[in-house]
């Protein structure tokens, strides 16, 4: 096994957030830098939420800084921060990925969604002309919505616990957005192709259903964004299993975000 080794050649990414302490990304993404023969490393930074609008643009500043990864609850104040936002970020209005360029100028992007549909795309799935719901409407559910959107679903129902919410998320992406109905609705699995569940439900063991769904058809696709160990489905996930559904897991969604967002690092 190598040794990592660290020099004064060596690139700086970080990830920064309140808390930071339950983040994995620091030892996936230096070892998936060491397996690209990329001289780098990702380290956690803890930067309290009351100063990070006085922290982040000095952060920023490290010359030997590359890119960052932006995780609760700071992907609005990074927006902001940016020079250069891809255009989904904007609908979003969040990020999570920011990268310097050979001009220094930083660039943002956005990888909730892209990371769920490079996971269901991967296992030969379809969702071009499908009708999608997604059970919640923060930055992971706006993300996957806009991601599934572009990927060609052509109906979107959003749910969240607080109706007001979902309502505004539809509203604000149906008017930067085209070829994709949102609408604001209750959890009914009913008529759509495919169901994600982008809430924090099931992050626990003992959580039950995000949703209360009694089964599935087993041409439905089910996915869910929360990362459980191999062999330990949520209660959503389980079910779907049952039904005999395709299934998208918070595993195959963090690889495909993985890839993706070594590929915008790569790109600086």
């Amino acid at each position: 096994m190598s040794t990592l080794s660290i020099t004064g050649r060596t690139r700086l990414y970080g990830i920064i957030g309140d808390p930071i302490q339950q983040v994995r990304s620091p030892e996936v993404y230096t070892r998936k830098f060491a397996e690209i023969g990329l001289d780098a490393v990702l380290v956690p930074m803890h930067i309290d939420r009351n100063e990070i609008d006085a922290v982040l643009p000095t952060l920023l500043r490290l010359k030997n800084l590359d890119g960052l990864l932006v995780t609760t609850p700071f992907k609005a104040n990074a927006l902001a921060a940016a020079d250069d936002v891809h255009s989904r970020c904007r609908r979003i209005g969040a990020v999570n990925a920011l990268r310097r360029d050979a001009n220094g100028r930083w660039q943002a992007d956005m990888f909730d969604g892209e990371g769920f549909v490079r996971g269901l795309l991967s296992k030969g799935l379809v969702v071009s002309n499908k009708r999608a719901l997604v059970l919640g409407c923060g930055g992971a559910g706006a993300a996957i919505a806009v991601s599934l959107a572009d990927a060609g679903v052509t109906h979107i129902a959003l749910c969240d616990l607080d109706d007001a919410k979902s309502q505004a998320l539809a509203a604000q992406l149906n008017s930067s957005g085209e070829g994709c109905m949102f609408v604001a609705s209750e959890p009914n699995a009913r008529d759509v192709d495919i169901i994600v569940n982008a809430s924090i439900v099931g992050m626990k063991a003992g959580d039950s259903m995000p949703a209360p769904f009694e089964s599935f058809d087993s041409k439905q696709i089910v996915g869910d964004v929360v990362l459980r160990p191999p062999g330990e489905p949520t209660a959503l996930i389980a079910r779907a299993m049952e039904c005999g559904c395709s299934v998208v897991t918070g595993i195959d969604m963090h690889s495909g975000q993985i890839d993706a967002i070594v590929e915008f690092f790569q790109a600086s």
